[in-house]
């Protein structure tokens, strides 16, 4: 087929995801896209993947796109011609340990929430459901009757159809040379192939490029962190009188199984992975398999073997090792790029790209035809990507780490354990020398907890209390009871200054930011549908700079939004992160704890909450922030970085003789959702409606314009849909993470957006949005509420204030 010399889209990349991209592009009518591959269609990845499609993802949103892959592959062949090969034969998980069936039985509840079809089924239903099975020390399971598997290849080609009767053109043996920009958009695409070379003129560029996703990104100046890693399985011979089977799969010995035309297909996910192509991918690579090494996949073997015991029996007629791609966090990258306002990214699939194929092309598709998300997609959204995690020899470390998390037990805090200690903050070894743990987030090492003298320094990982349970149980009782200490440096810092800094926040952000300086303001960015896309607080340094404070992992996604809005605004924008630590000083006694180290006053009169002020500290200097994040007086110190290890001694020396605590996240994490504070990514996201979280109040009402304002008034005026509500068990034992079933009158109306335990309340807390068109607060909370932890249902205290000092008389002090 002719290539165009101009188009609106270039597609890059002809594997499932590309065609998805494609083929949900035509159907919004775009009909001007193209779609190029170096090879042969499918020729990458694709035509090796199991084919296994299951609905169950670890979030709502994901689980839709899960959804709505399976529905699109049903209806796939009767509207293009092309079978597909979809089935939907069900799956069963098994577990072998207790933890495993505690951690499945607790993803049917969040099934359940989800509306998802599950069923817990015992150790004589799993036998009775796959016969095959060797069951002694299996101690229960779940099935999923709707899950199913399909033909890679089909499904990829019917897309392809369905694109191609829209308008798209897709050409095999095309391969993309090069990139033009200017500024920060990609004007054409150079390509090359057997009859000639050409460029095509584009308006947008998707990077579907699968394992060579991490090298287009860097043709189009755009990050996609991503590695291939080797993948086994093998397909027995036929195995006579197999009939059909549901999915197994058997995560405890990192195995899963397919029947496959009277087959049995067994493949791995095991814990220590084989990275792939670090000196780059050949260049003629298409449909080709790795080396064997039977020696890597021979404990998978003896243990499927004796899992199920026809195995060893039947011969092996495939042995097969190909290459799939994994990311830093085992999360796909989509949606706009960063560094780009043209560029688009769908790759890093991490071994579930057919299930999720269907659901990533609709939802950037729609993205790229609104400007807007069609939901929450934080969990995949490229922008979460830091800047370093492209690094090969990084990528190379931590892709050794995550095929295996794919079937690792899923337990709450778990940390990775490769590529870690990249960024530190100044206090680093100031915490280790005191008996920091660590854990990760954007590269960041954050000291979680601190371990007692002679307590081991790591993580004893169960769904029960962890080892570290108590620890932290101390450090919120010195945060509520005297003050601790904790290193905040790890947030992000942007600096927004010029002549027009004023205006230009009060456009982007709901709150008003004509304050005097050294005023704080908590707010939120929105975006048109009045969603949430960061939280923040801003405060306001001079006439003409303000510093926003963003969450450590939000810090680079924020920033863009911002960037993105400037416009004609006259402002500059600088991240500042480094440039400064921070160190929070919280609890009843953090205000003497001040007075001893600075002469300064940090009474109410002259330093009120939301102020900031200019301090001497020690020998030093640095600027303290009167907010908190965990419901107590307190000062955020912020000091440049070659001041904080004074300011810290300067710090502990004082708060010796007061029984100042180092703290960590996971006290903070407690503390804050006793006092119902909300947490951006779990409790606020972009589809969720600022009034109906409960942040009504960060909400300007006396300006004339800003992003989201029609949407706000909007709402005001029809009242609201849903609303933030905060719950606290009854039972003291059972813990709360997240996405547990919120029940209403015994009927499920939503799910836990985030949990923990409430030391100072006395039982796990959690929040939740729930259902409530039109209702008063006193009819909602006039219901009786439980909530499901692993299918066992408890009841739990409903609260719309906060259930920790709601009047914040102990904040303002």
């Amino acid at each position: 087929m002719d290539i165009p010399s101009k188009a609106r889209v270039v597609i890059v990349g002809g594997g499932i995801v590309g065609a998805s991209v494609a083929y949900h592009l035509t159907k919004l009518g775009w009909t001007d896209v193209v779609l190029l591959d170096r090879k042969q269609f499918c020729s990458g990845t694709t035509w090796h993947a199991a084919g296994l499609i299951a609905q169950l993802r670890a979030t709502q949103n994901m689980t839709r796109l899960a959804k709505y892959s399976q529905e699109l592959y049903g209806e796939l062949e009767a509207e293009t011609g092309m079978a597909t090969g979809f089935r939907r034969v069900g799956s069963i998980t098994v577990a072998l340990t207790v933890e495993r069936h505690e951690e499945i039985l607790r993803q049917a509840s969040m099934a359940r929430a989800f509306g998802v079809d599950v069923e817990p089924i015992s150790t004589s239903e799993v036998k009775a459901r796959y016969e095959h099975l060797n069951c002694d020390d299996v101690v229960g399971g779940v099935y999923l009757p709707k899950d199913g598997q399909g033909d890679p290849s089909n499904i990829t080609l019917a897309m392809m159809r369905g694109a191609k009767t829209r308008g798209a053109v897709v050409c095999e043996h095309v391969k993309v040379t090069g990139m033009a920009k200017t500024g920060r958009r990609i004007t054409s695409v150079s390509w090359e192939s057997a009859e000639g070379s050409g460029a095509i003129d584009c308006e947008h560029v998707v990077n579907c490029g699968g394992m060579w996703g991490h090298e287009v990104g860097r043709m189009a100046g755009t990050n996609v962190p991503l590695h291939a890693c080797e993948h086994f399985y093998i397909v027995s011979d036929k195995i006579p009188g197999l009939s059909q089977l549901p999915v197994l799969r058997v995560p405890d010995e990192c195995a899963y199984y397919k029947e496959d035309a009277g087959s049995i297909m067994l493949g791995a996910f095991e814990p220590n992975a084989k990275p792939w192509g670090m000196k780059g991918i050949p260049e003629d690579f298409q449909f080709d398999q790795l080396p064997d090494d039977f020696d890597h996949f021979e404990p998978i073997l003896e243990w499927a073997v004796n899992r199920m015991p026809m195995l060893a029996e039947a011969g092996i007629q495939t042995f097969f090792n190909g290459p799939e791609s994994f990311t830093p966090d085992d999360a796909y990258h989509l949606g706009l790029c960063p560094e780009m306002d043209n560029v688009w990214v769908a790759a890093g699939f991490n071994s579930v790209g057919i299930q999720s194929a269907g659901g990533a092309g609709m939802a950037l598709a729609e993205w790229m035809e609104t400007g807007q998300k069609p939901f929450d997609l934080g969990d995949v959204d490229i922008s979460r990507m830091q800047p370093f995690q492209g690094n090969k020899h990084y990528l190379f470390e931590r892709s050794k780490e995550t095929l295996g998390l794919l079937y690792a037990d899923h337990f709450p805090y778990r940390q990775k354990a490769t590529a870690r200690g990249v960024r530190r903050t100044p206090l680093h070894e100031h915490l280790k020398a005191r008996g920091a743990v660590f854990g990760e987030l954007a590269g960041w090492e954050r000291a979680n907890w601190f371990a007692d003298e002679g307590q081991e320094r790591e993580y004893r990982y169960s769904w029960k209390r962890q080892n570290w349970f108590e620890n932290s149980a101390r450090e919120h009782k010195a945060v509520r009871e005297n003050v601790g200490i904790y290193d905040m440096s790890s947030f992000g810092k942007l600096r927004v200054e010029g002549p027009d800094a004023e205006a230009f926040l009060n456009y982007v952000g709901g709150g008003n930011y004509a304050v005097p300086v050294g005023k704080i303001v908590y707010t939120q960015l929105l975006n048109e549908r009045a969603g949430i896309e960061a939280d923040v607080t801003v405060t306001r340094l001079s006439e003409t700079a303000y510093l926003v404070v963003t969450p450590a992992a939000t810090r680079l996604a924020d920033e863009t939004w911002l960037r993105r809005h400037v416009g004609d605004f006259r402002v500059v924008i600088t991240d500042v992160t480094a440039g400064e630590a921070v160190m929070a000083v919280m609890g009843p006694a953090s205000r003497a704890l001040l007075q001893a180290v600075s002469p300064n006053d940090f009474s109410n009169a002259v330093n009120p909450f939301g102020t900031a002020q200019e301090i001497e500290i020690g020998m030093g200097l640095a600027r303290v922030h009167r907010v908190t994040y965990v419901g107590e007086l307190g000062w955020e110190i912020y000091t440049t970085t070659e001041m904080a290890g004074h300011v810290f001694e300067t710090l502990m020396q004082a708060g010796e003789g007061m029984g100042a605590k180092l703290c960590g996240m996971h006290m903070m994490d407690s503390c804050r959702i006793e006092k119902a504070f909300r947490h951006f990514g779990h409790d606020i996201t972009s589809e969720d409606h600022v009034l109906e979280a409960g942040l009504g109040f960060a909400v300007a009402k006396d300006k004339p314009d800003y992003i989201g304002r029609a949407a706000v008034e909007r709402r005001r005026e029809q009242g609201l849909q849903r609303r933030m509500v905060q719950f606290l068990l009854k039972d003291p034992e059972p813990l709360l993470y997240h996405a547990e079933p919120i029940l209403r009158d015994g009927e499920v109306v939503g799910y836990l957006s985030s949990g923990n335990y409430g030391h100072t309340l006395g039982g796990a807390v959690g929040m939740g949005y729930v259902p409530c068109p039109g209702e008063k607060p006193a009819e909602l909370l006039s219901s009786s509420f439980e909530i499901e932890v692993a299918g066992r249902r408890v009841q739990a205290e409903a609260s719309l204030r906060p259930l920790y000092d709601p009047a914040s008389e102990r904040v303002k002090a």
